[in-house]
């Protein structure tokens, strides 16, 4: 069931009922642009990651900025992403299982729509759903850089692959797909670009070995919000695909710059709206955002511009907060914003981004991919 927003377009901010979603608009656009800028002298294409904010809204404005589309985890958010508007996406995932590649052909004719592959059964599963819906797929090959989740190793086990598929008419070989997720979340510096280093080496070896047989590479794939400026500077990788640079979060504020100082390119935009709901003793407090307002994988949220506060339990509804300061007025009533652990599992949690600039709501928009797990 979708729920009602909990605000109205030109509220104030403190009118709007909780937990909310909320996304400072000001903030999120100038990460939009700091993103645009930092690739623009590169000879990378930016193709951010839609599973971060499951929004069609979000995602033509990425586009606006230079964006050449999208890309998704599942065919439910390329489905959310194309029928919002977006003619353009990459599900950058291995899809399997005889209804799933059905949607994926029939979506494939709606718009452009690639997808990885990373075994031989599956290759020859997309070529006779592609043959049925009369159309030819661009499949990219995932190879493991480093992440040791999905993907081939580098070298020949990609070619073997890449053989397999041009030999088949209803696929067309587009690329690599090499995304080193684990690198994004090192915190060390020197760290993170060798993690990434060792990642183009890897995608080097193997578009040599292509080339020697005589196969082009036309996309190289990857990268993301903790690396984006090692792939965009390697002149191998062709797409970027950073997905939280727009809101940021309490993991990424973790990472480290080249001096040792908090790693700080983008701003953070998104955050989680709460009511203090009880005011039991000086030293603690209770807001009504819990484990069903915001994702704690990635540790607990942090409270906004408020060193007095720390968020340190969640249970299902029930946000428990140490007060530090013994002359903290935290009232029962009063509102704060917290800041996500990790951005992208708390927007699946809301049916709503609350858009402010100032102390006004401007815009409400539908997280339209929400739960798109399929």
């Amino acid at each position: 069931m979708i729920t009602r927003p909990p605000a109205e377009i030109g509220m104030p901010v403190e009118e709007i009922d909780t937990p909310a979603l909320l996304l400072d608009l000001e903030a999120f656009e100038r990460n939009l642009q700091r993103m645009a800028s930092a690739i623009a002298d590169t000879p990378i294409r930016l193709r951010p990651h839609a599973k971060t904010h499951k929004c069609p809204v979000i995602a033509l404005r990425q586009i606006a900025h230079g964006a050449v589309g999208v890309c998704c985890q599942k065919v439910s958010e390329a489905e959310a992403m194309v029928y919002g508007g977006v003619t353009d996406v990459l599900i950058s995932n291995e899809v399997v299982g005889t209804p799933k590649l059905h949607r994926l052909a029939s979506l494939a004719r709606q718009a452009r729509v690639m997808v990885c592959v990373d075994d031989p059964g599956n290759i020859t599963d997309l070529n006779e759903v592609a043959l049925a819906y009369k159309i030819r797929l661009s499949v990219l090959v995932e190879v493991n850089v480093g992440a040791n989740r999905c993907g081939v190793e580098p070298g020949e086990p990609v070619l073997q692959l890449v053989q397999h598929i041009t030999q088949l008419p209803g696929l067309r070989f587009a690329g690599l797909q090499a995304y080193h997720g684990a690198a994004q979340h090192i915190r060390d510096f020197v760290q993170r670009l060798e993690a990434i280093q060792s990642a183009v080496e890897k995608v080097d070896h193997t578009l040599d070995l292509l080339q020697r047989h005589g196969f082009s590479c036309p996309i190289i794939s990857g990268g993301g919000t903790g690396t984006y400026r090692f792939e965009a500077e390697s002149q191998v990788y062709t797409e970027l695909q950073a997905g939280s640079y727009i809101f940021m979060d309490m993991d990424y504020s973790r990472n480290l710059d080249v001096e040792g100082k908090p790693w700080q390119d983008f701003e953070q935009s998104l955050f989680v709206y709460t009511t203090v709901m009880s005011r039991p003793t000086p030293d603690r407090a209770v807001v009504d955002a819990g484990l069903k307002a915001l994702s704690v994988d990635a540790g607990m949220p942090g409270v906004y511009q408020r060193e007095d506060l720390e968020y340190v339990r969640a249970s299902d509804e029930h946000g428990k907060l140490v007060v530090h300061d013994p002359d903290c007025t935290l009232r029962v009533g009063d509102k704060i914003r917290l800041i996500p652990g990790h951005c992208d599992p708390t927007v699946n949690l809301y049916d709503w981004y609350i858009g402010i600039r100032g102390d006004r709501v401007e815009a409400i928009w539908p997280i339209t991919a929400r739960g798109a797990v399929l």
